[in-house]
């Protein structure tokens, strides 16, 4: 969960549900105290919990047909892309970054195709995380993808696979994020 108001949309969903299912909410602290994690007053009252999270530009594109590249991600890594993205210069009718926020039960033909309806042919969809790609959501959401998103390949951007979710140095995580960035807007790094 990226956003205030879809932590409270997801706890009242929870509440008022008349069928009782474990929650579970995988997200960082950091969010916490991130200066871009904010919702507006109406987010809270006019809007309902959003399984997934268009890129706020889809609607302004002046031509689908532009967008090269789809990235899908989930949490805090939403938030290091919109930062990689003013720092590379990339352009903003080429790259669309969608946020899922609930991976589970995720359906590709009501979630996940209408992102991509309208762009060309081939534009790849690229699905980025933080964790090592043995970790991570990945490996589910590859199962539920395979061959259902039509001519648009799917790659993913990810850590190598690794046994330990971080390596435990601020410097090695600082170089791993860079090329994780990089790779997701097929940039070289410097």
């Amino acid at each position: 969960l990226t956003t205030p108001a879809q932590i409270f949309h997801c706890l009242r969903r929870q509440v008022v549900r008349p069928l009782r299912k474990p929650l579970v909410v995988m997200t960082p602290k950091s969010l916490l105290r991130h200066p871009k994690a904010t919702s507006s007053l109406s987010d809270f009252t006019d809007y309902d919990f959003q399984r997934v999270i268009p890129d706020a530009r889809t609607n302004e594109l002046s031509d689908q047909k532009l967008v090269t590249r789809v990235i899908l991600c989930s949490g805090k890594v939403y938030y290091d892309l919109i930062e990689a993205a003013g720092r590379f210069k990339i352009d903003a009718e080429g790259v669309l970054i969608h946020r899922l926020e609930q991976l589970y039960p995720l359906h590709v033909e009501r979630d996940i195709l209408p992102l991509l309806r309208g762009l060309p042919e081939g534009a790849e969809v690229t699905w980025v995380q933080e964790e090592p790609l043995n970790q991570g959501a990945w490996s589910s959401l590859f199962l539920w993808w395979s061959g259902k998103l039509g001519s648009h390949p799917v790659k993913v951007v990810a850590r190598p696979a690794s046994p330990s979710p971080a390596t435990g140095s601020a410097a090695s995580h600082r170089i791993e994020q860079e090329k994780l960035m990089c790779a997701a807007f097929g940039v070289t790094s410097e």
